[in-house]
């Protein structure tokens, strides 16, 4: 058992999605211990928002279960899974596309306040779309306005006071800053980082940009072709990379600290297609340090220090 096992909110167990006859992710396996942040990074393609859409059962598995505080949310009925629904939210990755450009903001941020039933009349609810607005950096007289008004990092410091208005314990913040700036990247990351530690929140950040998870995630997952590669606490991570993709991603990470520039790994060829995906470690055809038995042997998530987890059958890579 991993340090912090015990004090886990959200436990996935050896997800599998298919779509078709198309592995989106297979055996996946991970934790989310209380009032932390785990950043979920790989390419586009590589299965980050399909687990995403799976631990907060949007998407049902093919098989595997999602464990939030003890229950399995596969085996919850709708009317049930309604009910666990105020405690989980997403952040998503267009904040214009999920706002209705009728509804005036206020409007919007109080639909969640309405749906389950909380801070009673309207007074209370619009005194919690206040307080909201006032928490993300918005000021509250902004209410009565449409999302067409506010620019980008507006428009999604609107929506990340529309998934606090049920008060949940856990977040799903998928891709949430890379439509924006990086100037603006930088303070919504800011304000999520903020956010967590003083609501206490436990939050799954996903992005294909590992520089930025590097800033908010206390922990990260690699993932890559519907697996995970490694994991691991961030700044160990970075420092120490376990895992072939890993080193290859980190390399690619733009440093303005001379010395602290590392030699840039090119990966061979694309990432395979997942109708088609190589036999044994899906990595294999672009690793830097395959072996043969790579082609025949599909490398579990397996210990590789304190708190660190590789999928990899090679000892010598660290």
């Amino acid at each position: 058992m991993l340090a912090g096992e015990q004090n886990v909110l959200v436990r996935a167990q050896s997800l599998r999605k298919s779509f078709g006859g198309v592995k989106a992710v297979e055996d996946v396996n991970f934790s989310l211990r209380r009032g932390e942040i785990v950043g979920l990074v790989g390419e586009s393609g590589s299965g980050k928002t399909t687990v995403g859409r799976m631990a907060l059962r949007l998407l049902d598995p093919t098989s595997g279960g999602v464990v939030f505080d003890g229950t399995d949310l596969t085996t919850l009925s709708g009317g049930q899974m309604r009910c666990m629904r105020q405690r989980m939210q997403l952040i998503f990755q267009d904040p214009f596309a999920s706002l209705n450009p009728h509804m005036r903001i206020g409007e919007a941020i109080e639909e969640p306040l309405i749906v389950h039933g909380l801070n009673g009349g309207r007074s209370g609810r619009r005194e919690r779309v206040f307080e909201l607005m006032s928490v993300v950096g918005l000021r509250p007289s902004y209410a009565e306005r449409y999302p067409h008004e506010f620019s980008g990092g507006q428009r999604q410091r609107i929506g990340i006071a529309r998934a606090l208005a049920s008060n949940p314990e856990f977040i799903v913040a998928d891709e949430a800053v890379s439509a924006l700036d990086v100037s603006i990247q930088a303070q919504i990351i800011n304000l999520l980082r903020e956010l967590q530690r003083n609501l206490h929140l436990t939050m799954l950040f996903i992005s294909h940009d590992l520089g930025v998870v590097r800033y908010i995630a206390d922990r990260i997952m690699v993932m890559y072709l519907g697996r995970i590669v490694e994991l691991g606490p961030a700044d160990e991570l970075f420092s120490n990379p376990r895992h072939p993709y890993t080193k290859a991603l980190i390399s690619a990470i733009p440093e303005t600290n001379p010395s602290l520039r590392r030699d840039r790994i090119i990966l061979k060829g694309d990432v395979p297609s997942p109708i088609n995906p190589p036999s044994g470690c899906v990595f294999r055809e672009r690793c830097p340090v395959a072996l043969p038995a790579c082609a025949a042997e599909v490398p579990t998530l397996r210990p590789a220090g304190s708190d660190r987890m590789k999928a990899c059958i090679r000892d010598d890579v660290d």
